[in-house]
């Protein structure tokens, strides 16, 4: 089994543009992606902009993933794209990973509102991991974390820059890997004792903790 993780940057479409039935919000502006092989090393990495056809790259998308205007000019439309994606994507049983369900839910709702079908996307959409779910239940929250604070928990140290799709995607790569290959592996232990403590005797919060580290940016 091979893995394919996916991260997806996406910008707003207005309103004016919904066609009738459910609303497109999104689309997509970013396609990052890692191929994980059989023995969990990451092997191949997929990066593409994506021009918008009906939304349009504000000025908070911009400087929140860094992706301008200039990116998206001559970028391929989202049909162009994601044909590249998938022929990018191995043959045999693969499984795509994302961080949270937003991105697998994107696909099929872009797909679907832009009439691109394909039997090889509709297969890896229909077997999704969202492998935030094990993360939350690794670090025994009952509330859905943070890729950020996920990578902090568990000693990895975070490549390139938060909201970049192709980095956003290495990173759960690693979370993904680290994970699968030694699942018993302990967390910071300044994490745990952050979260363990009583919220009465708290001497320090999560936040704190978080803004001790340094973390590597690109």
């Amino acid at each position: 089994m091979k893995y394919v993780v996916v991260d997806l940057e996406m910008c707003q479409v207005p309103k004016f543009a919904w066609d009738q039935g459910k609303p497109l919000r999104n689309e997509t502006i970013q396609i990052g992606a890692v191929l994980v092989d059989e023995n969990y090393e990451i092997v191949s990495t997929f990066n593409t902009y994506v021009k918008p056809e009906l939304g349009y790259l504000d000025y908070f998308i911009s400087k929140l993933t860094g992706i301008t205007k200039a990116d998206l000019m001559d970028a391929p439309y989202f049909e162009d794209a994601i044909k590249s994606f998938i022929e990018w994507i191995p043959e045999g049983e693969v499984r795509c990973v994302s961080w949270s369900r937003t991105d697998q839910k994107q696909l099929e709702n872009e797909m679907a509102k832009k009439a691109i079908v394909n039997s090889k996307m509709n297969y890896l959409l229909e077997n999704w991991i969202d492998y935030q779910e094990p993360v939350d239940v690794k670090l025994g929250m009952e509330r859905n974390v943070s890729l950020e604070e996920a990578l902090i928990a568990t000693d990895i140290i975070q490549n390139g820059r938060a909201h970049d799709g192709l980095d956003d995607a290495y990173n759960t790569a690693l979370l993904f890997v680290k994970m699968e290959k030694n699942p018993d592996f302990e967390l910071n232990r300044m994490y745990s004792y952050a979260k363990e403590e009583k919220t009465d005797n708290l001497s320090y919060t999560l936040g704190d903790l978080f803004s001790s580290f340094k973390l590597a940016v690109g």
